[in-house]
């Protein structure tokens, strides 16, 4: 299938908007449209064929965000879309689902700690699988440790245990960042323990099997192999999207065995605001949690760390539950940023939300 030439195609940003641009001096293509994730529908809006230019062009007005990840779903007659990144954009952000294009407009800086110099290198994970009767199969793990400190096995430290932990570490740079903070001195000698889902869609939807299997199997497996000091305190839950919830879940299901939560755009979805994720297999069960956290009752509050974008449709739920936590007597803070649903959006929030939380109860 021809692919649409580069040569000159690629955005012009300004700080109010950006005009795409895709040659197609063939005439090969029937559609091209932009695939998106700030405004709704998420595929358009559609290009428009520049008289005598040969190419399609897209004047988009800048949304409420910094930066903006991208592909192009490109049309050809007789056949479906093709979804790709821009090739005339050399800015990618690699995912799970595949590489997006990137725009940052002016104004966007990246966090200082990724051009941190004279650091220590990234240690390397040691992979386990810790078996759950409740689930009836073995939960994945990649544990690390920081460097410096005394290397003993069994010696005790603080732990933060991460939902989707080797996509965070993957396309977050979660470990590179917690290595720059043990190395500043901002953190303590730590361990991270890196969970990967079962079944993803089903056990980080406030599945309570997945909740008790993480707190009464998985929590103590690793407390067995890797110690912390005494105090919940030194054992802090986090995740992202489902796996805020599931780490929200777990908490809730058993209060006294996190110190602190770091939740970040978490699929707090509830009928009146997300009726755009009814697909999710799981939507009136997290739709229940959420209820059921919004009505308050019995809790032993710890310190909560949320972040969420600014144009993210999750927002409206984050808010609801940083107010019911609030209201139970959980010390929460809430941080609005200008960006989506992404992994970058996500490593661009680690400082100061993250390691902010994590000195609060770790000094």
């Amino acid at each position: 299938m021809t692919q649409p030439a580069t040569a000159g195609a690629g955005p012009e940003v300004t700080a109010a908007r950006v005009v795409f641009r895709v040659p197609d001096p063939d005439a090969a293509l029937q559609e091209v449209r932009l695939y998106q994730e700030v405004q709704r529908p998420r595929v358009g809006p559609a290009f428009a064929r520049a008289e005598g230019s040969g190419a399609w062009e897209l004047d988009f007005p800048r949304p409420a965000v910094d930066r903006m990840e991208y592909q192009l779903q490109l049309r050809y007659p007789e056949a479906g879309p093709v979804l790709l990144p821009d090739p005339a954009n050399p800015h990618r952000a690699q995912g799970p689902f595949g590489d997006k294009s990137v725009i940052e407009f002016p104004g966007y800086r990246p966090p200082a700690w990724l051009a941190a110099t004279g650091r220590p290198p990234t240690p390397p994970t040691t992979g386990l699988a810790v078996p759950s009767r409740v689930l009836g199969a073995r939960v994945p793990v990649e544990l690390w440790r920081s460097p410096g400190g005394r290397r003993r096995r069994a010696e005790p430290l603080p732990m933060l245990v991460v939902h989707d932990g080797p996509e965070y570490a993957g396309y977050a740079a979660l470990l590179d960042f917690l290595t720059v903070a043990t190395a500043d001195g901002r953190l303590p000698p730590m361990r991270a323990a890196l969970l990967a889902p079962v079944d993803r869609n089903e056990h980080y939807s406030a599945s309570p099997a997945w909740s008790r299997a993480l707190v009464s199997e998985v929590l103590p497996a690793l407390q067995a192999l890797a110690p912390t000091p005494p105090g919940r305190r030194q054992l802090v839950g986090m995740g992202a999207s489902l796996g805020a919830l599931a780490t929200l879940a777990a908490a809730r299901t058993a209060p006294a065995s996190f110190g602190g939560l770091f939740l970040q755009s978490g699929s707090f979805f509830r009928p009146a605001t997300d009726r755009h994720e009814r697909g999710h297999p799981r939507f009136r069960r997290i739709c229940r949690f959420v209820d059921a956290v919004a009505a308050g009752g019995a809790t032993d509050p710890v310190a909560v760390a949320m972040t969420c974008g600014t144009v993210e449709e999750n927002l409206p739920g984050n808010r609801v539950v940083r107010d019911a936590l609030a209201a139970q007597g959980y010390r929460v803070g809430l941080a609005e940023h200008r960006d989506a649903h992404n992994w970058i959006a996500w490593r661009d929030t680690l400082d100061p939300w993250l390691v902010g939380l994590l000195e609060e109860l770790w000094r």
